[in-house]
């Protein structure tokens, strides 16, 4: 079933108590608490019809791209269709609207945070997650993050800074760090970059984003893979498998490193010709929750 006009509900209801108690005094984004950092920016969640409260069930939170929405990512990766079918639960927020008029996440310097004083998203998205687990069984061992573009960034960069709960990502078109040291995770975290090697817009071989260095598709995945702790390397896994409906054939090139860790995988899905914005058959939603739900925290 779906939940989420009664979550914007409660919200709503969580607005005016912040508001009574706060006596309308401003608080700046640092130093707002979770429950005022809700209050202000609803989400979405999908609560499958087979859910059990007794059963804890796995969280995916899903990140859009810059300019686009909570709604819009669900429809292009059909996740509410692999939730029902899979039994988990989907959380989809917003980012914030800048300057621009553009809903954005404050992911890693290269995308997208171009106005002064962004939002600090990484608390706000902690802040669902201990949210829901506050309202549904989650499963802890199982919280995943999938993300398109600046909601790839974002969820690399939620990875990196809260390794200790997530369990694996999924990256489409969408990089770490240029610089390693900015990621202090600390647990593995697997992670499956997908990627079209045509990409006008997060260049798959690396360069500037929006002015910014930004690493290469190969790049993002080898810091990964070093952060936890794989000690083999890029590896081809033939044959290739057919994601992109405008492209004839198994377009797709999987590569995966060797050598990590039992239970951690990094790998890399080359779309050969793809975009940006893939146009993806109903397969990546199961190919996506295949990688997910394989991994789990110890």
């Amino acid at each position: 079933m779906y939940q989420p006009f009664s979550i914007w509900v409660w919200l709503m209801i969580a607005v005016s108590l912040a508001a009574c108690g706060s006596g309308g005094d401003s608080t700046s984004p640092n130093t707002l608490t979770p429950d005022s950092l809700l209050s202000s920016r609803p989400y979405q969640l999908q609560v499958p019809a087979g859910y059990n409260p007794n059963l804890p069930a796995p969280l995916v939170v899903a990140l859009h791209g810059y300019s686009s929405n909570s709604n819009g990512i669900v429809r292009y990766l059909d996740l509410a269709r692999a939730a029902e079918k899979y039994g988990f639960l989907l959380a989809y927020p917003d980012g914030t609207i800048d300057s621009r008029g553009n809903r954005y996440w404050n992911g890693t310097d290269a995308c997208c945070a171009f106005d002064p004083d962004p939002a600090d998203d990484v608390s706000y998205l902690t802040a669902v997650m201990d949210d829901i687990a506050k309202r549904y069984s989650v499963d802890s061992r199982r919280v995943y993050l999938v993300g398109h573009s600046n909601g790839a960034f974002m969820a690399n960069r939620m990875a990196c800074e809260h390794s200790h709960r997530i369990a694996a990502i999924v990256s489409l078109a969408g990089m770490q760090w240029n610089d390693p040291r900015m990621c202090p995770a600390t647990e593995p975290v697997s992670v499956l970059h997908i990627h079209g090697d045509l990409d006008e817009t997060i260049f798959y071989g690396g360069g500037n984003v929006f002015g910014t260095p930004s690493p290469s598709a190969a790049d993002s995945t080898a810091t990964w893979a070093a952060k936890d702790g794989c000690g083999g390397s890029l590896t081809d896994v033939p044959p290739g498998i057919d994601l992109e409906t405008t492209i004839p054939g198994d377009e797709t090139l999987i590569q995966h490193y060797t050598d990590c860790p039992a239970g951690v995988d990094v790998e890399l899905w080359t779309i050969t010709g793809g975009g940006h914005v893939p146009a993806f058959n109903t397969s990546l939603a199961d190919l996506t929750w295949r990688f997910l739900s394989a991994h789990s925290k110890p």
